[in-house]
């Protein structure tokens, strides 16, 4: 016997039919000619990625700098790197600057937010596409596919990404294998409390665009929940239509650990409940606890009889606001 599906909402299936594109629909060339006078800036944050960063600036350079005149400008947020990232980046065209001089003279906070809103405040670009630093045999459509409808549909404030994301592993590759912190906690909670964006394919997909003035009117929570809850506050700003979602096809990536996916996870947490908290819908009084503890097996401090070391992680987020409140943009340019 048949079971029967829980339809979709009309609502979400006019959205996902109306609002998903596929990064082919546009050539570099079209999209260079329908820029017109707007500028573009692709801004990627990088923390010790020297091994796949440079390979990423250069080719934006060639297809879409030198090539064909779409991007105007490529900056890399060095986000206190270790290794030679800066160097590597500088190398292969782009204009780099350190997360923490670009956040000179304000709060220290950590993480990917926070270099994602240093990437915006030195970027000029009346759109600005973010792409990550650890992508693999990358390829131009990443940012083309972004930008498309940007500069077709003038009602189109912000682009999401989604792609296949195969997860390879020592018994082989799992070809939707990544995602895993998509799965099983953004997706739920999203349908749990903003069902409006159940439609997008994979809401942490780090690959996304937006107009300038639209991004500088949202925050960036640091680390992890800097994804999660840009959607929530673009939805609340500018309403489901505004926002479009592009198939870009296969990324390739570094994939992290399970240990590191349950920080990003209670980031994650953390960013939906600071949201529920601003719409009423918890009570503030009793905030969660801001501590991680994970077991990690063969570690350096093993306690007797447990045979795991006991691993504690900071996983509260904080936020930058939105840049147009702060107007760092002219001075911190010119110090650039």
């Amino acid at each position: 016997m048949r079971r029967s599906r829980t339809p979709v909402s009309p609502a979400l299936e006019a959205w996902s039919t109306h609002r998903t594109g596929v990064a082919d629909q546009w050539t570099p060339r079209q999209l260079a000619y329908l820029k017109g006078d707007r500028t573009v800036s692709v801004v990627i944050p990088a923390r010790d990625e020297e091994s796949t960063v440079g390979a990423i600036v250069a080719a934006i350079r060639a297809c879409l700098v030198e090539q064909v005149e779409l991007v105007d400008e490529v900056v890399v947020v060095d986000s206190r790197s270790s290794d030679r990232t800066a160097v590597v980046a500088a190398a292969a065209g782009a204009r780099v600057v350190g997360q923490d001089e670009m956040t000179r003279g304000l709060p220290r906070l950590d993480g990917k937010g926070d270099a994602l809103w240093a990437g915006l405040a030195a970027s000029t670009g009346d759109l600005v596409a973010f792409i990550d630093a650890d992508l693999r045999e990358f390829q131009p459509h990443f940012v083309t596919g972004l930008l498309g409808p940007l500069l077709t549909d003038p009602s189109v404030a912000f682009v999401k990404g989604f792609y296949h994301r195969p997860l390879v592993g020592t018994s082989g590759v799992e070809a939707e294998g990544g995602g895993r912190v998509t799965e099983l906690v953004a997706r739920p909670l999203f349908n749990l409390f903003w069902p409006e964006l159940a439609g997008f394919v994979q809401p942490l997909a780090g690959e996304y665009a937006g107009r300038r003035d639209v991004l500088e009117r949202v925050p960036f929570v640091s680390g992890y929940g800097v994804e999660t809850a840009m959607l929530i506050d673009l939805l609340e700003m500018c309403g489901l239509d505004a926002l479009a979602q592009v198939d870009l096809g296969e990324r390739l990536h570094r994939h992290q650990d399970t240990e590191a996916l349950g920080r990003m996870s209670g980031q994650i947490m953390h960013t939906v409940w600071q949201r529920l908290c601003r719409r009423g819908l918890v009570e503030e009084t009793a905030p969660p606890g801001n501590l991680l503890v994970q077991f990690r097996r063969d570690g350096s401090s093993a306690l007797p009889n447990l045979d795991r070391e006991i691993v504690v992680s900071d996983v509260s987020v904080r936020e930058r606001p939105p840049l147009a409140e702060l107007r760092p943009s002219s001075s911190r340019r010119a110090a650039v």
